[in-house]
């Protein structure tokens, strides 16, 4: 079995006005396309700008909470939206999926708890998301004002995906902090996306605590930004020794070095990137089949324990086995 374990299924406001690519990925197209590769369940949750940011000002990338908003209650709609998708109006896909909900921890946080606790009543999902980078939300918060998902997570026993990184401009979502907050939880379960950007000392935190996983997803230009020394990846001197020309080569040794720990997913459809920045074109273009491709040639024990038995173990209590 492979288990895909970050996937988007939704729209991205902001992405789409800013004229930023992906903007958008349809739940039965998803599924679809890693079927015929050979993917049998995908973690699913919503894209990441909600209704309640200032909508207005996001054709200029801007993230404001003043005015504007379509919504009172962060991702309310989106992760509604996303149970629907999942289990009613496209069951048949929807079996295969494990939705996740996504959370703010900064913005009004007492409100999201009681729509999580009224969406828990109607559907059943895995675990919580964040990806507080765009949101410009701290993930420190979650020691305060949005430690009410930390005591959710742990009164549903399910775990937390969060977006992380080290490059020095992120303020919101560094690998560190998560860790940090993971230490500090340990009945909680954590994985860190994005391989913690082949930082190895955050790899190696991973590894020696216990209720901390990573994924790797992005993992294709994820290795194109190592070979280039691109900003968000962790610098030669801490970056995880391996051959960053072979994506495939780069998960048979994390896989090696972190052999419970590691999780692979594609973090479809940000397995490829486009948008203008300071003026400038940048394209970072993957496909699902080479994310696959990078995974499958490690091996058959390899693929079953990075893309199901770790994940099962992420997953604990809030696993069910599906008959499909």
């Amino acid at each position: 079995m492979i288990i895909d374990c970050h996937n988007h299924v939704g729209s991205d406001l902001l992405f789409y006005l800013h004229g930023d690519f992906p903007y958008a990925q349809h739940l039965v197209a998803m599924h679809d396309e890693g079927r015929a590769l050979g993917v049998d369940r995908w973690i699913v949750f919503p894209f990441v700008s909600h209704l309640a940011l200032d909508v207005t000002v996001f054709m200029q990338n801007e993230i404001k909470d003043e005015k504007g908003r379509l919504q009172d209650i962060p991702y309310a709609f989106e992760n509604r939206r996303l149970m629907r998708e999942c289990y009613e109006l496209f069951p048949e896909e929807g079996k295969r999926m494990l939705p996740f909900v996504m959370g703010d921890p900064m913005r009004n946080t007492a409100a999201q708890e009681k729509e999580l606790r009224k969406l828990r009543a109607d559907y059943r999902f895995y675990g919580i998301k964040m990806q507080t980078t765009i949101l410009q939300s701290d993930i420190k918060h979650l020691r305060n004002r949005g430690k009410v998902f930390v005591e959710l997570a742990a009164e549903w026993d399910v775990p937390f995906l969060i977006h992380s990184s080290v490059a020095e401009s992120d303020l919101w979502a560094q690998a560190h902090d998560i860790l940090d907050i993971a230490e500090e939880n340990p009945g909680v379960r954590f994985c860190l996306a994005h391989s913690c950007r082949y930082d190895k000392e955050c790899l190696d935190r991973v590894q020696a605590l216990p209720n901390t996983w990573f994924d790797n997803s992005a993992h294709c230009i994820h290795c194109v930004g190592a070979v280039q020394d691109l900003p968000y990846i962790a610098p030669k001197a801490r970056r995880f020794d391996s051959d960053y020309t072979n994506p495939a080569r780069v998960i048979a040794d994390l896989a090696v070095a972190y052999p419970k720990k590691f999780m692979w997913g594609s973090d479809s459809p940000f397995y490829s990137y486009a948008a203008e920045i300071n003026g400038q074109i940048v394209r970072l273009i993957s496909t699902y089949k080479a994310e696959v491709e990078a995974l499958t040639a490690g091996g058959t024990e390899m693929v079953e324990r990075i893309a199901h038995t770790n994940i099962r173990d992420f997953l604990g209590g809030s696993w069910v086995e599906m008959s499909v």
